[in-house]
C-alpha cells in the first residue's frame, strides 16, 4: 500500500479543533423539492431554511458533465445557495460545487450513485474518487453505482477556504505547541489569531456558510440532480458526521449509508480531543508493541511505557536543539510530533516511521518532516492545499471552542496528559484553535437519530488512533436504525483496508441492501 496516497486521502484531520489534525443523465428527473426543507423556519439542526418553492429551481437545474483530465471520470459544477435561509429567489448569493462521477462499469443492473467522502473535515472528496474510490473499490460495486463525489463548501474545489501564504503556514505548524514559557504560550496564542485572521481576510464570506448542516444540505440538492430517489453513501472518518447529520436530516431519503470510522456528534469540542488524545495514545502502544519485535525498532526492545518514554525523550531532545532535515526548515518538536501521529493512521506506515525516527536521531529529520507535510498537505514548492484552512472552518462552525482561554487549557492539562503522556500536552494546547475564530460556531453537541430510516451501517475499528471505537458504539446506538460493524484491529477505518469479513459484509450491504448483523465483529 502506497502510504503517502492514504495520508493524503483518508489521513485527514478529525479532531474538533487543533493544529493536529471520505445510468441517469443530468438531466434526469429531481425528486420533488417539496420535502427537501422544513418549509418555512428551521431544520431539524434549529437552521433557518427557505421555503421549498424558493429552493426547487436548484433541485431542477441540469449539470453540464465534461472531461477532468482523468480517464474515465466527469466533471460538472453544481449551484448551490450559499445560505439556505437566503437563496437566490431572495436576494442571496449562490456558491459553486464542483462534482466528479464514473459512471457505473457494469455488468449488473445500475443501482443508482455512490456517493464518497473520506472526511477531514477538509479532504477532497473529488481527490479521494479520483485516486481511490473509484478506482479501487470493489469492482462489482463500481460496476452496479456511478461513483460520485462532491467537494463539501470550502473544501478543494468548491470555493476554498483560504488563510495564510506557504511562508507563514509553515510558520504556524512549526510554532511551539508544548509551551513551556510564557514566551512560548504568547507566541502560541499568536499564531492561533493570524490563523484566524487570515481566514476572514481570505475567505469571510464563506466562513459563515461552511458548516456540516450545510453541506449535508448540499448532498441531497445532489441526490435530487442526479435523479436519485434515496442517497446512497460511504462516509469515512468526519464523513461519518456528515453522513449522519444528512439521515438526521432527511430519514425519509437515506438508501444504504455505510459510516466507516465514526465521529460521535454527541460529545463536545472539549470531549472529542481528549477522546481522539487518548485514541492516539492506544494507537501508539499498539505500534510499539509491533516495533519491539522488529529488528530495527528505534526505541529499543522495552514494553509500550518504555517506549513512550524513549519517543517523548525524543520529542524533548528535538524541541531543544532542532534537527536538520536538508531544507530552510528543521525538524523541532511540533513537526516531529505531527509525524509520528500521521503514521498512526495506518499500520502499513509503521516501518516506514521506524525508518524515520531512527534517521532524525542520528541528525536527519527528512522522514519525519515528509510525513508532516504529507499530513498537512504541503506542496513541495512551499504551498499547502486547503485541507488545515477548510478544516478548521468547519470545525469551528460546528461546535463552540474546546477552551475559552489559556488558563483553561492549564486546567485541562491533567485529563489529556493522563489520556496520553506522549500527546496529551500538545493536543491540549492545539485545542486552542477555535478560541480565536472570527465565526461564532452555528452548530451544537447533540444526538443524531434519524427516526425512521432504513438501516445504516456503521464501522468500528477498536484500535483506530483518530476516531476511537467508543465513538462508533455510541453513534450505532444513537441512530434509529444503526448496526454496529466491528473490526478487531490497528489503523484509522476499517473499509478496503484488508479485512475480507469486513469488505464482504460491507459489499454485500451496498449491492443488496442486506445490512450485517447488529454487533457483528471481524
Amino acid at each position: 500500500m502506497d502510504t503517502r496516497r492514504l495520508l493524503r486521502t483518508t489521513g485527514t484531520v478529525i479532531a474538533a479543533a487543533g493544529m493536529l489534525v471520505s445510468g441517469c443523465s443530468s438531466g434526469g428527473k429531481a425528486t420533488g423539492a417539496s420535502a427537501s426543507a422544513h418549509s418555512p423556519g428551521a431544520d431539524t439542526a434549529g437552521t433557518a431554511v427557505a421555503p421549498a418553492a424558493e429552493l426547487a429551481p436548484y433541485y431542477s437545474q441540469k449539470l453540464s458533465w465534461r472531461a477532468c483530465g482523468v480517464p474515465g471520470f466527469e466533471c460538472a459544477t453544481m449551484k448551490a445557495p450559499l445560505d439556505y435561509a437566503r437563496p437566490a429567489a431572495k436576494g442571496g448569493k449562490d456558491i459553486d460545487l464542483a462534482v466528479a462521477r464514473k459512471k457505473a462499469t457494469g455488468p449488473g443492473a445500475r443501482l443508482g450513485s455512490l456517493l464518497v467522502n473520506p472526511g477531514g473535515p477538509g479532504g477532497s472528496a473529488i481527490g479521494y474518487l479520483q485516486a481511490y474510490a473509484g478506482i479501487g473499490y470493489p469492482a462489482p460495486v463500481r460496476a452496479r453505482y456511478d461513483m460520485v463525489a462532491v467537494d463539501p463548501r470550502g473544501v478543494a474545489r468548491s470555493a476554498p477556504v483560504q488563510c495564510l501564504s506557504g511562508p507563514a503556514m509553515d510558520a504556524y505548524t512549526q510554532v511551539d505547541q508544548t509551551p513551556d514559557s510564557q514566551a512560548e504560550r504568547a507566541a502560541l496564542v499568536a499564531e492561533f489569531k493570524k490563523f484566524a485572521a487570515g481566514c476572514e481576510q481570505k475567505s469571510g464570506a464563506v466562513l459563515p456558510h461552511v458548516s456540516t448542516v450545510e453541506a449535508a444540505r448540499d448532498m441531497d440538492l445532489l441526490r435530487g440532480v442526479l435523479g436519485d430517489e434515496k442517497l446512497h453513501y460511504v462516509g469515512a472518518s468526519y464523513g461519518t458526521f456528515l453522513g449522519a447529520t444528512y439521515a438526521d436530516l432527511f430519514p425519509d431519503r437515506v438508501g444504504r449509508l455505510v459510516l466507516d470510522g465514526a465521529m460521535d456528534p454527541s460529545r463536545s469540542a472539549l470531549d472529542l480531543n481528549r477522546d481522539q488524545t487518548e485514541g492516539f495514545e492506544t494507537a501508539l502502544r499498539s505500534f510499539a508493541k509491533d516495533c519491539a519485535t522488529q529488528p530495527d525498532c528505534p526505541l529499543g526492545t522495552g514494553g509500550p511505557d518504555e517506549q513512550a518514554r524513549k519517543l517523548k525523550e525524543f520529542f524533548a531532545q528535538v524541541d531543544a536543539q532542532p534537527v536538520p532535515t536538508g531544507q530552510s526548515r528543521k525538524l523541532g518538536e511540533a513537526l516531529a510530533t505531527t509525524g509520528v501521529i500521521a503514521a498512526m493512521y495506518d499500520e502499513s506506515a509503521w516501518p516506514r516511521l521506524r525508518d524515520a525516527i531512527a534517521s532524525a536521531k542520528e541528525g536527519n529529520g527528512a522522514g519525519l518532516l515528509a510525513l508532516a507535510d504529507e499530513y498537512y498537505e504541503r506542496d513541495p514548492n512551499g504551498s499547502y492545499q486547503n485541507l488545515m484552512f477548510a478544516n478548521a472552518a468547519v470545525n469551528c462552525l460546528d461546535l463552540p471552542p474546546a477552551f475559552k482561554d489559556p488558563q483553561d487549557v492549564d486546567a485541562a492539562l491533567p485529563s489529556f496528559e493522563k489520556a496520553s503522556p506522549v500527546f496529551g500536552a500538545g493536543l491540549a494546547w492545539a485545542s486552542l484553535n477555535c478560541t480565536y475564530w472570527p465565526v461564532k460556531a452555528t452548530g451544537a453537541a447533540h444526538r443524531l437519530t434519524a427516526k425512521g430510516a432504513a438501516p445504516i451501517v456503521v464501522v468500528g475499528t477498536t484500535r483506530d488512533p483518530a476516531t476511537p471505537y467508543k465513538w462508533a458504539q455510541s453513534l450505532a446506538g444513537q441512530l434509529d436504525s444503526g448496526v454496529l460493524l466491528t473490526y478487531d484491529g490497528d489503523g484509522h477505518t476499517a473499509y478496503g483496508r484488508g479485512s475480507d469479513c469486513i469488505d464482504t459484509a460491507i459489499n454485500r450491504y451496498l449491492l443488496e441492501g442486506t445490512a450485517p448483523a447488529d454487533g457483528k465483529r471481524c
